[in-house]
């Protein structure tokens, strides 16, 4: 459970500076997004730095964060959808209610960067199929946004775009070793994009605060035991 403070940290943020964040990292995610969308064929690579293991990487995923899928077909995406989408109202009136009651600013931060990415991604759903070209892999074509013959899907219908791939270790794994001998490994796999990394990046500071403050609570309320049984002594020697 999270609390209105974390340790003696007592700042939190108004709604002007929370949607201020929001607006920042949706417009960083989208920028990017339709960047690589209009300027790259699909599975088209860019090595960023001429780094090996940071590259640009264009795919488009049906699914979920991470390059994960929720089943196949239009039902399965739709439901994914509203998934998404009961999700980011959730989180309004979440956000809403923690800057309300004073959560510490950390906490709010966090809830801020995992909103702004399922936003993200959720435009992408509903309505990058209205406004883009189809990416075709055998023809290599370069996307146009409002294409006069129209997007490739229907509302509710669109592909998330997914860029960004670090395969930080990309060998052949020794033919002794059991069962994987011989198989080609590679870590990071999965092609992700910038709102998966606001949610993942808010889940784990949450994660990590939210530890830190339960340590804070234990270590208070043992200076606070030790404090009652202090003055019992001093009461019982009297």
């Amino acid at each position: 459970m999270l609390h209105k403070t974390l340790g003696n940290n007592k700042e939190i943020m108004n709604k002007s500076s929370v949607a201020l964040l929001i607006l920042l990292l949706f417009v960083i995610d989208q920028a990017i997004k339709i960047y690589v969308k209009t300027h790259f064929y699909y599975g088209e690579e860019y090595f960023v730095f001429g780094l090996d293991w940071f590259r640009l990487h264009f795919l488009e995923n049906p699914g979920m964060a991470w390059g994960f899928k929720f089943g196949e077909g239009y039902l399965a995406k739709f439901v994914l959808i509203l998934f998404r989408f009961v999700a980011v109202i959730w989180g309004t009136f979440y956000i809403k209610k923690m800057i309300r009651e004073g959560y510490a600013k950390v906490f709010v931060i966090c809830a801020a960067f995992i909103y702004a990415g399922a936003l993200g991604n959720l435009i992408d759903g509903a309505f990058y199929g209205l406004i883009f070209e189809k990416s075709d892999p055998a023809v290599q074509n370069v996307a146009e946004i409002f294409p006069s013959g129209g997007g490739y899907a229907g509302f509710l219908n669109g592909n998330v775009v997914d860029m960004w791939f670090l395969p930080i270790i990309d060998t052949r794994l020794p033919e002794w070793l059991p069962f994987w001998g011989g198989n080609q490994f590679t870590f990071f796999d999965p092609v992700f994009n910038t709102a998966d990394v606001w949610i993942s990046t808010g889940v784990i500071l949450l994660l990590i605060f939210q530890s830190q403050q339960k340590k804070d609570q234990k270590i208070s309320e043992n200076k606070k035991l030790k404090y009652t049984e202090g003055n019992r002594k001093i009461i019982n020697n009297d």
